[in-house]
């Protein structure tokens, strides 16, 4: 809109002032005199920093307006035109502005119109689009959930339905096995263990459907690979370092058909038990019959001769077949023992038809068990040869020495096989069986040995020097060289509740001879020689076994307690020797009612009887002075020689320490008597009340003879019989 007034002019004083009272002609000249000054004051008191006054200064300034009377008269005039003459403008200007309103309003009016009839043809519209709207949701709504169904499908049918590629690969005896048949086998698997979910559902016709033909589908797999397993088997060489992966897998997964699994294992020992006979055949008979065999290998049959050796080679071979067998199955059973145990344990769970029994616990699997177990199946059919074998060379083999030395051999192999497979293998009771069936050969041996001596009577005749008969220094030779096949042999020492190993070849190749050897001591009449002829076996049969440990742990004590009994008899013959000898007998035998105890058992303080008692001595025989000086006379001429003497008695002992200790304890006996007739002779002249001041006279003559108690007063007995212990001692020591 144009603008009705000049720029910045400010028309709110001029236009609004009200004629001031001065100015009225009907004032008086006072009051115009006020007025005057009223004005003036105003004016003077006007602020000019009022933004009115400003603005209508400004806007005279702009007008270019002069301040002179014309001017100052035609302002208000000039003024009030302009007022005027925009007024004029401004309601031409609004003429216009209603002009257009009016248009504007019947463009409205049409604009209205125009909406209601749209408006009934939109509402004629949507009465026709309505069920085509509602009929499009209702198929959208429908498309919706037909995608929705149809990527369940394909999601269902992709996780559980086998494409029919898959089935072919997976059933099909044609198609190899690969890592394509473990996948899709896992993959049916986790199919058959996902149907318990359809099976939780309302509508379980499709689990049970699908469960049905996942099992069948599984049944054929697990028939499949265990067909491919056995064919497998049939061309497999153990002789290889490792056993494929392939097969590796194929059995952990055959594990979780426990059944399958150990069938297919029974077949695998069957066939490895034919191989592994076949080779032992092959190694005794053959090794030079082949053409392309080692001709530098001889056959073990070729040292059938040799016993010990024979056995032994086909030990060896049996040892290192076993050890083969071990290393080519241990990366089966060791390291995937785990995967194995897992599967047998899944299978026992989904079969439990399968185990034999019903109340069995489940056992854990353990592939070091399962090893040895197969592996003694495939030994089977070479344990079965080798057993028949061995007693066939055992039985026609009659050295005792040879067969103990076998049973040496069983017995280091039997803890060889038990540390290999096991301690309740076939193998370990296989050499245990061996063992025992070679030990009774050889005590039939040793039997019929000592039935043939005991019928051959020159042979059970004692020597002269009453050595050790020569039967049992041949059976002690025999015995050392047991003893010394067993202190070589690796054979464990361990004890038993009848002694250590070795002490069933004691009793069968030492007791028996020795029993024989004693008993032919009764054809000797002489106790003396009898005693000896014991000693001297008893002696011996000690000294060969007392070098050997675990030999004299059982029977040196035995030899030990028979030699101290029979010792004690030697003992008494030599002091019998000694007393005889030294005519002491006949004065012990005649003091015997003056001792409380026999004489070997006397002790240096002999208790004194009665002097009543002891003066009675003189009376009897052997102390007249004639046998007395007798009997001191006989003493004199033994003393000298005594000791060589005494040992020459039992010169015939094979011990000269021996001999020297039953002497020297003789001659301590001897001594104990010599002291109890001193003492008693002390005594019976003191029972007298003789003196010995004529001990020394010379009582040989024989006045003495025949006189009566007058007479017997008169000698000293032990002037008679001067001898002292403490000589006795002196010269005997």
């Amino acid at each position: 809109m144009a603008s009705y007034f000049p720029p910045g002019a400010n028309f709110s004083h001029a236009s609004t002032r009200t004629p001031s009272p001065a100015n009225s002609p009907l004032s008086p000249p006072t009051q115009r005199s006020n007025a005057l000054s009223n004005r003036l004051t105003s004016v003077l008191s006007a602020s000019y920093a009022d933004s009115d006054i400003r603005d209508a200064l400004e806007t005279l300034s702009l007008r270019g307006v002069h301040n002179t009377v014309e001017t100052r008269r035609q302002l208000r005039l000039d003024v009030q035109k302009e007022v005027v003459d925009c007024n004029a403008e401004v309601v031409n200007d609004f003429g216009k502005v209603a002009e257009q309103l009016k248009r504007i309003g019947t463009v409205i009016t049409s604009l209205n119109q125009t909406c209601d009839e749209m408006r009934k043809h939109i509402v004629l519209a949507k009465q026709d689009t309505s069920p085509v709207l509602d009929e499009a949701t209702s198929l959208m709504n429908q498309k919706q959930e037909a995608e929705t169904k149809q990527q369940l499908l394909n999601a269902f049918m992709q996780h559980f339905i086998i494409s029919d590629e898959d089935l072919l690969a997976l059933t099909s005896a044609e198609v190899p096995i690969d890592d394509h048949f473990f996948d899709v086998l896992a993959r049916v698997k986790q199919v058959h263990h996902d149907c318990e979910v359809l099976l939780g559902g309302e509508n379980q016709r499709l689990g049970l459907e699908i469960m049905e033909r996942s099992s069948r589908n599984l049944n054929s797999a697990y028939q499949k690979l265990y067909v491919w397993i056995q064919k497998e088997f049939r061309s497999l060489n153990l002789e290889d370092p490792r056993i494929s992966s392939s097969i590796r897998q194929a059995l952990r997964v055959l594990a979780e058909r426990p059944s399958l699994f150990h069938s297919c294992l029974d077949f695998f020992a069957e066939a490895r038990d034919y191989i592994l006979s076949e080779a032992f055949h092959y190694a005794l008979s053959d090794a030079v019959s082949g053409a392309g065999g080692d001709r530098s290998v001889k056959p073990i049959e070729f040292s059938a001769h040799d016993p010990m050796r024979y056995v032994g080679d086909m030990l060896a071979w049996v040892h290192s077949t076993a050890v083969s067998e071990r290393e080519a199955l241990e990366a089966l059973f060791v390291a995937d023992g785990e995967e194995l145990a897992k599967g047998i344990q899944a299978g026992l769970s989904s079969e439990p038809w399968s185990r034999i029994d019903e109340d069995e616990e489940t056992v854990a699997f353990d592939g070091r068990k399962a090893l040895s177990d197969l592996v003694n199946r495939d030994l089977t059919g070479v344990s079965r040869s080798l057993r028949q074998r061995v007693e066939l060379v055992i039985q026609g083999h009659d050295d005792p020495i040879t067969c103990f030395k076998v049973v040496n051999l069983l017995s280091f192999y039997r803890t060889t096989f038990s540390r290999l497979v096991g301690q309740h293998s076939n193998l370990a009771e296989l050499m245990q069986t061996l063992e025992k069936f070679t030990f009774s050969h050889f005590e039939a041996l040793m039997h019929e040995q000592t039935t043939t001596l005991s019928n051959d009577h020159p042979a059970l005749t004692p020597s002269r020097d009453l050595s050790a008969p020569q039967f049992l220094l041949d059976a002690l030779e025999g015995l050392t060289s047991l003893m010394k096949a067993h202190e070589v042999s690796f054979a464990e020492d361990t004890e038993t509740p009848g002694g250590n190993q070795f002490t069933p070849v004691l009793r069968v190749a030492l007791d028996p001879f020795v029993k024989l050897a004693e008993s032919s001591a009764e054809d000797l009449q002489d106790e003396t020689a009898r005693t000896i002829y014991k000693t001297n076996i008893l002696l011996t049969t000690r000294t060969n076994i007392s070098a050997y440990p675990f030999a004299s742990a059982t029977h040196l004590q035995p030899l030990s307690t028979s030699i101290s009994t029979i010792r004690i008899d030697l003992l008494e013959i030599q002091h019998r020797y000694l007393l005889s000898s030294s005519g002491l007998q006949v004065l012990l035998e005649a003091l015997e009612p003056y001792s409380p105890s026999t004489s070997t058992t006397q002790t240096s303080n002999h208790k004194r009887q009665p002097s009543t008692n002891l003066a009675s001595i003189t009376t009897l025989p052997a102390f007249q002075p004639s046998s007395l000086i007798a009997a001191s006379q006989q003493l004199d001429d033994f003393l000298p020689s005594a000791l060589m003497d005494a040992t020459e008695n039992l010169k015939r002992v094979q011990s000269a320490a021996f001999v020297k200790s039953v002497t020297e304890e003789a001659v301590e006996a001897f001594c104990r008597d010599f002291e109890f007739v001193e003492g008693m002779i002390i005594g019976a002249d003191e029972a007298r009340g003789i003196s010995l001041v004529n001990e020394h006279v010379d009582w040989s003559g024989s006045e003495y003879e025949g006189e009566g108690e007058e007479g017997q007063e008169k000698y000293s007995l032990r002037a008679l019989f001067p001898r002292t212990t403490g000589e006795i001692r002196v010269l005997l020591s």
